[in-house]
């Protein structure tokens, strides 16, 4: 059985995150490793998350000693990180008990290096406000137009991360540019079309950040995947569309 890393960024979700680390710790897939990466200069609630590794001893915590955004928190756990695949969990989302068992069958069975799963978007009460269907995406232009991968769903393998390849430094979209380079550089991405997985949608949250999304946007064409202004702010438009039709 091959460790699984499970990788948790960490910015004031005391409410949340025992849930989230809970839905892990629960999982019929036993063989994983928790790491959560601290990423909050108030040190607040750091005692309080240092305390989880009291809770299981597969629980360990990372410490950024400024804040660097969820993409290269991530960055910094899969660095972290001693297993063969690695899996990312937000710190308001949860994982249904057979997630990892399922997906790492999936990807064995089809000899993949990255899935990702079905999921429900749900709110802060758990209601389920609706739901994202996993489909392959095994070349670029398969995913330019609409971000449909959610990160808590994505199971890579680690050999696939390198200094080229990892997460962006953006406030939104980071996973994306990730997403967009493995397919750049042929790496196909399996759907699991089962709902392995709960994503919380929150106002508050920076993924309800319109403007942020719109200007982070552009720079994953214009920055990330080299673009021209006319191109970027072609596939912006496609990108913002598809947005409004998910809502």
């Amino acid at each position: 059985m091959d460790l699984v890393s499970v990788i948790i960024p960490y910015f004031r979700k005391k409410d949340t995150i025992l849930v989230s680390v809970n839905s892990v710790l629960e999982q019929t897939y036993k063989n994983f490793e928790i790491i959560i990466v601290y990423d909050d200069e108030n040190k607040n609630d750091l005692n309080f998350i240092k305390d989880f590794k009291k809770i299981d001893p597969r629980i360990s915590v990372v410490q950024n000693k400024e804040n660097k955004g969820a993409g290269k928190s991530r960055n910094i756990g899969i660095v972290n990180s001693k297993g063969k695949f690695i899996a990312f969990l937000d710190a308001d989302d949860t994982w249904e008990s057979n997630k990892l068992s399922k997906q790492i069958e999936f990807m064995k069975l089809r000899n993949c290096d990255i899935s990702h799963t079905s999921y429900s978007v749900v709110n802060k009460n758990k209601k389920v406000l609706g739901i994202r269907k996993a489909r392959n995406f095994f070349e670029l232009k398969d995913l330019l137009k609409s971000c449909d991968i959610g990160t808590s769903t994505v199971i890579l393998k680690k050999h696939l991360i390198n200094e080229n390849v990892q997460f962006a430094s953006l406030t939104t979209k980071e996973d994306f540019v990730l997403w967009l380079k493995l397919l750049k550089q042929n790496t196909k991405i399996y759907g699991l079309n089962e709902i392995l997985t709960s994503w919380t949608k929150s106002s508050s949250s920076l993924s309800a950040s319109v403007i942020q999304k719109v200007l982070d946007g552009f720079r994953v064409y214009h920055k990330y995947m080299n673009f021209s202004y006319i191109k970027s702010i072609y596939y912006l438009l496609c990108l913002s569309i598809n947005f409004l039709k998910k809502k």
